[in-house]
């Protein structure tokens, strides 16, 4: 007797077989079932949660931080806690001749509040005053137009870069408003672009409700001098910001006479860390949904084990005859593994289909179509193939003991249990 794959009656063995016992079927089934939707929803709800906290990072250089100055929590050389102090431009110089490690020293410049009009249209936010060194910190999403750039700031033009929500306020209906005249806190410019937030959160307030313009028109138009209010920075590739940071602070604090540790007197932003813990973060919630995903993918094998090893106890005399009318060991093998195998591949694609709709489903729900990009909450094809290949691999192994034992039964013996 030779078994094939393509054997049409042997596939209706297989069936009838399955069927002998539907409720040892289905529950066996049901585990290999509910195996694999759990480790493929734990996979690709990992996948697309982890997408849904980077989407907050998006325009963001990972290696980059922030400073801002408070006031001090400590008296130091006859000044009383609470002073408030300011950084300027020489510390930035200071700054960038003192810390090669750093890609940009970005000075900014913020007047919250401010009113822009276009005719009878109005909008209140806030005035950002920047260089063009400030999209390596923050690139802005472009709808049209161009950046401030280094000819802006250096002839004090009286040009703005607007956000998205600004635009739509001031512009209805115009969808590039270049060359248009704004007014801004009494003054007048021109708009050379329209940008918005790249991501979802904001270190310096949201890009669509600003507008920006070159630092010196900015330190011009509301009399700073050299005082900035805000000071960014970008680390070139390899250099922690965690150490660099301390050492800035030291710097900034001897210059403006701050105790060296009043930790208070400054507030510091460090994105590269931010961005390190959530990496941290997702490979614990990725090692956790496998333990979990192989721990039920475990039991489900054991079931496939189990309901093999009962067929086999209950198809002894049956075997034996097989073994008896010249059925070859290699058949009883690949007789019982085939059993084990069908049952496995139709429960798998089962939760592998349910596993996906639930998945497209989280998919749509979290991903508005105003969402700066894409929480990918599906499972590759790849992945798929490789969850189903495990499974009816380890199922196979666990069905090989009983499928020995079904080859090891002797014709007499077989023929003579009850």
């Amino acid at each position: 007797m030779k078994l094939t794959i393509f054997d049409i009656e042997n596939w209706k063995e297989i069936g009838a077989t399955l069927a002998r016992n539907k409720t040892r079927t289905f529950m066996t089934g049901f585990g290999i079932f509910w195996g694999v939707a759990m480790l493929a929803l734990l996979l690709g709800g990992a996948r697309g949660g982890e997408d849904m906290l980077k989407r907050n990072f998006i325009g963001f250089s990972t290696n980059s931080g922030g400073i801002i100055p408070n006031r001090t929590t400590m008296p130091y050389k006859g000044y009383q806690k609470g002073r408030g102090w300011q950084m300027d431009l020489t510390d930035v110089s200071i700054l960038r001749e003192s810390f090669p490690e750093l890609k940009a020293v970005i000075p900014v410049f913020q007047k919250w509040n401010s009113t822009f009009k276009n005719g009878k249209y109005s909008y209140s936010g806030q005035m950002i005053g920047a260089e063009s060194n400030y999209t390596q910190m923050q690139v802005p999403k472009f709808y049209c137009g161009r950046y401030i750039n280094d000819a802006d700031v250096a002839g004090e033009r009286k040009v703005a870069v607007i956000g998205k929500k600004v635009a739509n306020q001031l512009f209805p209906g115009d969808e590039k408003p270049i060359g248009k005249m704004i007014d801004a806190n009494g003054s007048a410019y021109s708009v050379i672009g329209v940008v918005g937030d790249a991501s979802e959160i904001h270190i310096n307030g949201s890009l669509d409700e600003s507008i920006i313009i070159p630092a010196s028109t900015f330190r011009r138009a509301n009399g700073y001098g050299d005082k900035i209010d805000f000071l960014m920075m970008v680390a070139k590739d390899g250099v922690s910001l965690s150490d660099l940071i301390p050492r800035m602070q030291s710097v900034l604090y001897r210059r403006h006479d701050i105790n060296p540790d009043d930790d208070g007197a400054i507030w510091s932003i460090n994105i590269a860390e931010m961005f390190e813990q959530v990496e941290t973060l997702f490979t614990g919630i990725d090692l956790l949904a496998l333990f979990i995903g192989l721990s039920t993918l475990l039991a489900g094998v054991i079931g496939i084990g189990n309901i093999m090893w009962v067929i086999v106890k209950e198809r002894t005399q049956e075997i034996g005859i097989r073994r008896a009318i010249g059925a070859k060991p290699r058949d009883i093998i690949v007789q019982v593994l085939c059993e084990g195998a069908v049952l496995t591949v139709i429960s798998g694609l089962a939760g592998l289909c349910l596993a996906a709709v639930i998945l497209g489903v989280m998919q749509h729900l979290n991903n508005p179509p105003d969402s700066v990009s894409v929480a990918n909450f599906q499972m590759s094809f790849v992945s798929a193939l490789t969850i189903l290949g495990t499974f009816i691999f380890l199922g196979l192994l666990a069905g090989l003991i009983p499928s020995v034992k079904a080859m090891r039964i002797k014709p007499v013996e077989a023929l003579n249990s009850k």
